[in-house]
């Protein structure tokens, strides 16, 4: 039994004894369990690490695992796992699954349960199953037969020993944190059942009473509390310390005010369909996070096949065909439109589709010298060479069927629910690249034209009502010229592609005597590499959300360094992506709407991710975009989830008007400051703080009244806490660091 970990509730009634899954010693895995690891080096009685302990060695490849299984599921009797790591930080991710109802729990980083595992000492790790780390809930009942380490891209290495299933958790009471937000709250974080009674607090070294307003806990995260105190004063900047007990404080240095103010007359319409996502899990996701409309797209869909529901992984996964998943978007449709989401369906638009859900295009058999082979089917290759250059792929029907626009015409005939918009297939520029066993061939401007317009027209006289987004380009680079290269801009008058595509469009449409194209549809990745993930990665992750808007943002990638002779955009070293793709909107083909259909944090479990995706759903609205879906499915309950629920979480709605706000000094690299009303009934603000340090915010014009207020990260940690608190006119406004707030007058 293990005491003092990470869970609120001690788990009682349980009669199942502590059960070894592995100890030093042993040489193997206990009885009773088998090893079904893959494509992994595995020692089982090493001892090379830390101290000569004995304990199993591993040296998995990419996307590679040590897999344990019971003979006999665990279910849901114990009260969670504990196992000893040693290595370098190892890009590790824990899992459970059940091989009897193909279930599977969240997927836990280890970086989610510790930062510091090393490879001089073992690092201790308690999965507790009702309170899972990184704030993923309550481990869900079912027949629980198999355990997984899983390495990441680039594989892991590391030791693990004194693996045991836990009969019992018991919790340590411990204040966890506590912090000062909005006008007078301090919230406090914490887990077990502290004591309240000593707590007190000081503000310039004058001691201010507090009253206990409430305590919430998120029904899906229960493992921490957080109880919000009201001070009897107001924040000021200055020395703010709280201490918990005899030995728990908690100092914090309020700085200087940052002037603003919001205009409630200068408003602006706010698209809803910018809180869109890519494969919504279900009905109650889209309700909880408020998701407004959800695509169906990516890699894969370029060679879905209705019939029979196949698809084909392409260059993301060794070319091998496959059942689709979600299978059936006829249905897929049907229940996203049941939710109250809309939808946008990616149209197959190349020459062919997936023939099955078995075969592939590359064997080993025909293809023995390919640089590497799927670790779950070892005949089918990656097709290409060691060096990194493509084999001649085989014929198309080695693994496709053909398809044209009258077998999509006939799909969508058929169809029982109806799209709202569709994509005329998904980034087809890079087609010899992504699916080269299909269309080996570079792709031109006039290719992906041509494929455009025989798509749009189908798709209108098939569903008069739908409106058609496109060409879904894949990145900047290719915004501007095509993969033939730059003799393809030199062809078409040295125009750049996406010009040249919206002038085309147009004259289309007017020859054709409707409008083919409703969206101008990008994607958008941002393009600095924050991969290290370390302080300043993520310092360059939160100001890089200026691309999306900002003319004076140089940026910080090969964007930024390099400016290709060949295009003729201006000021080509800033992105200004949301206002510079409206200005070629205006010029070349007006009344077109724009769509970001595929757009990401570049890091989804880390806080910065959340306030990344909460500062871009802030700058949609306020910058007019008509709609966007994050790729691909955000998790629920991690950072950029909450920032969905932040906006539009539960039925409650940041708005459908942007409101101006002015602040005094530029501050976009830390500071997003959003505001919003639902016809100038209600004021709503979201503050995002993305510094290391709070924020301290005098904003005018915020009337007075009661606010719901809600928030996420910071020292509290990644959860939906929300609240209920007053404020006074023109009151000032504490932001914790790493921290986004929402406020929304009641």
């Amino acid at each position: 039994m293990i005491r003092g970990y990470l869970s609120l509730l001690a788990v009682c009634g349980l009669v199942a004894a502590d059960v070894t899954i592995y100890a030093p010693g042993s040489g193997n895995l206990a009885s009773g369990w088998e090893n079904w690891s893959w494509s992994s080096t595995i020692d089982f009685a090493s001892t090379a690490s830390p101290g000569g302990l004995e304990s199993i060695s591993v040296d998995s490849g990419a996307w590679a695992a040590l897999s344990v299984f019971a003979e006999v599921a665990f279910n849901n009797d114990y009260a969670g796992l504990r196992f000893d790591i040693s290595g370098t930080q190892p890009d590790v991710s824990f899992y459970l699954q059940s091989s009897t109802s193909n279930g599977q729990s969240p997927t836990i980083p280890l970086a989610s349960m510790s930062s510091s595992v090393n490879s001089s000492a073992f690092t201790t790790i308690i999965v507790d199953f009702s309170n899972l780390p990184g704030n993923q809930g309550v481990l869900a009942t079912d027949t629980w037969n198999r355990i997984n380490w899983q390495g990441g891209a680039n594989g892991a290495a590391y030791f693990i020993t004194n693996i045991e299933l836990l009969s019992e958790i018991v919790v340590t009471p411990k204040f966890l944190s506590a912090e000062p937000m909005a006008n007078n709250i301090i919230a406090v974080t914490s887990q077990g059942a502290v004591n309240f009674s000593q707590i007190s607090a000081t503000l310039n070294n004058a001691t201010v009473s507090l009253k206990k307003a409430i305590t919430y806990s998120p029904p899906d995260t229960p493992g921490q509390t957080i109880t919000y105190l009201t001070m009897s004063t107001p924040i000021v900047t200055g020395s703010l310390i709280i201490m918990a007990d005899a030995n728990t404080t908690f100092s914090h240095t309020i700085p200087a005010l940052k002037y603003g103010t919001i205009t409630t007359g200068n408003t602006k319409s706010i698209s809803d369909l910018v809180y869109g996502v890519n494969f919504p899990t279900d009905a109650s996701y889209i309700q909880l996070l408020g998701v407004t409309i959800s695509r169906w797209g990516g890699n894969a869909v370029t060679a879905y096949n209705p019939n029979g529901q196949f698809t084909n992984a392409g260059n993301d996964w060794y070319f091998e065909n496959r059942v689709a998943n979600p299978p059936d978007a006829d249905a897929w449709i049907g229940w996203v439109s049941g939710a109250g989401s809309r939808s946008l369906m990616t149209i197959p638009a190349l020459d062919w589709v997936a023939k099955d859900g078995t075969s592939y295009s590359y064997s080993r058999t025909a293809y023995p010298d390919q640089a590497a082979f799927d670790p779950y089917n070892s005949n089918a290759g990656n097709g290409q060479f060691p060096n990194g250059t493509w084999v001649t792929p085989p014929a198309q029907a080695t693994a496709y069927t053909q398809w044209n626009t009258s077998m999509a015409a006939a799909w969508l005939t058929g169809l029982k629910n109806k799209p709202d918009l569709v994509a005329v297939d998904n980034e087809i520029e890079i087609a010899s690249n992504t699916h080269q066993d299909m269309h080996p061939v570079p792709m031109g401007y006039d290719e992906e034209l041509s494929r455009v317009i025989a798509t749009a027209k189908m798709a209108k006289s098939v569903l008069p009502n739908v409106q058609v987004a496109a060409p879904s380009t894949c990145a900047w680079w290719f915004y501007w010229t095509s993969e033939v290269g730059y003799t393809d801009n030199a062809a078409h008058n040295n125009q750049d592609f996406l010009p040249w595509f919206l002038s085309q469009m147009q004259r289309a449409s007017n020859t054709t005597g409707e409008r083919l194209l409703d969206y101008l549809d990008i994607h958008y990745y941002f393009a600095a590499d924050t991969s290290a993930n370390d302080a300043a990665a993520k310092a360059l992750r939160l100001r890089m959300t200026r691309s999306w808007w900002d003319p004076d943002y140089t940026d910080e990638s090969y964007i930024g360094t390099s400016v290709p002779a060949q295009w003729n955009e201006p000021n080509p070293n800033q992105v200004w992506l949301i206002p510079r793709m409206q200005q070629l909107i205006q010029q070349h083909y007006p009344g077109t709407k724009l769509s970001v259909s595929e757009w990401s944090s570049t890091a989804d479990t880390d806080i910065t991710g959340g306030l990344v995706a909460a500062d871009s759903l802030g700058i949609f609205g306020r910058e007019g975009l008509d709609s966007a879906t994050y790729w691909a499915t955000p998790d629920e309950k991690g950072p950029v989830g909450l920032a969905y629920w932040l906006f539009r979480g539960n039925g409650t709605f940041f708005g459908n008007k942007s409101v101006q706000v002015n602040m005094a000094d530029r501050d976009e690299d830390v500071l997003g400051v959003y505001a919003g009303t639902s016809d100038g009934k209600k004021v709503t603000l979201v503050i995002v703080n993305k510094d290391v340090v709070p924020v301290n915010l005098a904003i005018s014009n915020i009337p007075a009244g009661t606010y719901f207020l809600r928030h996420f990260g910071g020292s509290a940690g990644v959860a939906k806490w929300q609240t209920t608190i007053s404020i006074v006119a023109n009151s000032n406004l504490v932001v914790p660091a790493y921290t986004a707030i929402f406020l929304q007058e009641r």
